[in-house]
């Protein structure tokens, strides 16, 4: 029988360490794609891996490593309804993943996996919603830095025949100031209701446009508070979309502090709900048990695999030094991924009040 000595011992660990871990990310949509076009994009991504694995690691190893990663992507699901993949390969491990989210490719071969390069991979949408308010009409946008789309027009002369059609008691003021702030009123109602519909089916960042007077009567009776970035006062009724857009470019410039301020409005919507759990040991819970939406977390938070605290021990999963697990947060992205939801990193100290992670969840 072998003895393995304490010299070779060393000698194995050495290797294991410079085992080639590749990790191909990119977009998968065979709804909407051609399996030829994404068969094509997977091909490319297997020689950019076997170029770089040769020359950079042990011949046997390399060769095994894209022998497995070939075969993996000859049995990919072409059923998928999802948006992009992540493979990850090494000789002792492998995984595929299936995801909810947009991504750039990304094909990268190191020594070990990085799950978390699967968020920063993530296609950056610099979009938000823009709602122009007037006496006269109301418009939403869907604005980027350099364009903008009407989704939504109305105006109050539609309302104010909407109101007389319906016989309301409005009518019967005699008072023209006084029905013209109740008219205004109804109007700014049917204005967030539609509001409503929009922010469920975009979920971007809101701007208000108009006066400090229409402004603040329509935060007075909006449900949607919470999702405004800011309120842009000024008179932009005649406006056109050029000059809408140079209004807004200093607001939208900063767009980390954009999408800070929009994270940080929907965790507070997400507690006022109760759809939000904050620390490391709330949120492993809740993302074990799917409920994960949307997880952030601060870039440099990491958590020990096991974690002593008073009688219990935090969280702990199957970890393994050889597959792409490296802490427990990883795990999390893994999990919250896994069921459909998003993540986010945000700047250190964002998180402070929760803890430096939080996850929104589904209920």
């Amino acid at each position: 029988m072998a003895t393995i000595t304490q010299h070779s011992l060393k000698e194995i660990r050495e290797k294991l360490n410079l085992l080639p871990s590749v990790s191909v990310i990119m977009p998968f949509e065979p709804s909407i794609q051609s399996k030829s076009s994404i068969t094509k994009n997977l091909n490319e991504a297997i020689e950019k891996a076997s170029q770089f694995t040769e020359g950079h690691y042990d011949k046997q190893l390399g060769e095994l490593v894209i022998s497995k990663l070939k075969s993996i992507v000859s049995e990919l699901n072409y059923n998928s309804n999802k948006k992009s993949i992540a493979i990850y390969v090494s000789p002792v491990f492998q995984k595929v993943l299936y995801l909810n989210i947009a991504v750039e490719e990304h094909v990268v071969v190191d020594d070990f996996f990085e799950i978390r390069d699967l968020v920063y991979c993530k296609k950056q949408s610099h979009k938000y919603l823009a709602l122009l308010l007037s006496e006269k009409q109301a418009k939403i946008f869907m604005g980027t830095t350099d364009s903008f789309l009407t989704i939504l027009t109305n105006n109050f002369d539609s309302v104010f025949n909407y109101i007389n059609d319906a016989a309301e008691p409005v009518a019967n003021f005699s008072d023209p100031d006084k029905r013209n702030e109740i008219i205004m009123d109804k109007f700014l109602h049917h204005i967030d209701n539609s509001l409503t519909h929009i922010l469920n089916a975009y979920h971007l960042p809101l701007f208000i446009l108009g006066t400090k007077k229409i402004t603040g009567h329509f935060k007075k009776i909006s449900k949607h508070n919470s999702a405004v970035i800011e309120c842009i006062h000024g008179n932009y009724e005649e406006a056109n979309p050029k000059e809408l857009l140079d209004v807004l470019k200093p607001h939208i410039d900063d767009w980390k502090k954009v999408s800070a301020k929009d994270l940080l409005n929907q965790l507070a919507e997400a507690a006022n709900n109760k759809k939000l759990v904050a620390g490391m040991h709330n949120v492993w819970k809740a993302a074990h048990e799917m409920k994960g939406k949307l997880l952030l977390v601060e870039k440099d938070f990491m958590f020990p695999a096991e974690h002593e605290n008073s009688n219990r021990k935090e969280p702990a999963g199957n970890y393994n030094r050889y597959t792409y697990i490296k802490d427990a947060v990883d795990e999390l992205i893994e999990r919250v991924f896994e069921s459909g939801g998003d993540i986010e990193f945000v700047e250190k100290g964002l998180l402070q009040s929760y803890d430096r992670i939080a996850l929104i969840t589904h209920y």
